[in-house]
């Protein structure tokens, strides 16, 4: 009989997650019933949001359970189904991660058509994360022609495609923050920023005011913290927000306080507008259709972050957490 791996929380982190808050459970491999596929997971994906699951109390999403598998978005190949609707051999997308094999409803699971693009693409650039980037500067902070873009956490999955698609959309600058000159400098050579601030290197309102000294009209913002405070105070009159994330935040032990001048927007009639991703999965067709054919021909660049094996999701969630990554951060199974 074949074994499934999965990894379970074995213990809610206070502050910064720990490798033993993680646990590697040998269970048996499931099988599915009927309208059920049984999957055999080839990536999985770790983000920042899964950092809030783990505290007890409940967010957008239900915390993970103490001593049960987590979950995530996930690809693999269907190896055993009591569905009509999806064969055996067939590719899926699901959120059943963090374990080697899954069984998932069919209604749950999304057929990925590995021909239009590789497995990993369909997590990264076709999956969520290029979809946020794609509603949070076309719906919730949309870019005008003309406008000055910042991003934060630009060199990241969401950011990474973020600073090419507001230059797509007509921004005529796009300043991205990064840590490191190593991320700084792939932001302006690879990722269509034109400038970067190193947030390591110093104040981050100081090197935003020198790269934008008229002020910006979009922040996306995965931080929070100074990144925001400092875009407040260089948003211009009719200036737009998306908070995505506010990774600064994610492992604080007590409340952190909101931004000192937040009414600031008041003033300058702008707008910081809070986004789900699961709000816009009915843009999904649209953005695929969009960004299938430059990630085909490498107009849309992106890269990939990979550990590999099951046994390597934790570090590779707690290396994503700290910045490790370029672009998507994937485990392959």
């Amino acid at each position: 009989m074949t074994v499934n791996r999965e990894i379970h929380l074995a213990a809610r982190p206070a502050g910064e997650p720990r490798p033993e808050d993680f646990e590697l459970v040998a269970t048996a491999l499931p099988e599915p019933a009927e309208g059920q596929v049984l999957v055999r997971n080839t990536w999985m994906s770790v983000d920042p949001y899964m950092r809030e699951r783990m505290h007890e109390t409940e967010s957008y999403l239900p915390p993970f359970q103490l001593g049960a598998p987590m979950d995530g978005a996930a690809i693999g190949e269907v190896v055993d189904s009591r569905s009509a609707d999806i064969p055996v051999g067939a590719s899926v997308v699901h959120f059943l991660g963090w374990r080697e094999y899954a069984v998932v409803d069919a209604e749950a699971a999304t057929v990925a058509d590995l021909a239009l693009a590789p497995a990993e693409a369909w997590l990264g650039a076709l999956g969520t994360t290029g979809l946020t980037a794609y509603a949070a500067l076309t719906q919730v902070a949309p870019v005008r022609d003309g406008d000055i873009v910042f991003v934060s956490a630009a060199a990241g999955a969401v950011g990474s495609i973020a600073g090419q698609l507001a230059r797509d959309l007509g921004a005529s600058r796009v300043i991205g923050s990064a840590g490191g000159a190593r991320k700084t400098r792939k932001l302006v050579e690879d990722f269509g920023y034109d400038t970067a601030i190193d947030y390591r290197a110093g104040s981050v309102a100081a090197q935003l005011a020198e790269a934008a000294p008229d002020g910006i009209d979009v922040y996306v913002d995965h931080v929070g913290g100074d990144h925001l405070v400092a875009a407040i105070d260089a948003l211009r009159h009719g200036g737009r927000i998306a908070m995505v994330g506010a990774i600064a935040s994610y492992n604080a032990t007590e409340p952190v306080p909101g931004p000192s001048n937040l009414f600031t927007l008041a003033a300058k009639d702008a707008t910081l507008r809070g986004m789900l991703v699961n709000s816009y999965f009915h843009l999904f067709p649209e953005w695929i259709a969009k960004a299938a054919g430059p990630l085909a021909d490498g107009s849309l660049h992106t890269e990939l972050t990979v550990a590999e094996g099951i046994e390597q999701a934790p570090t590779a969630f707690l290396d994503m957490m700290r910045g490790a990554n370029i672009g998507k951060m994937l485990v392959r199974l």
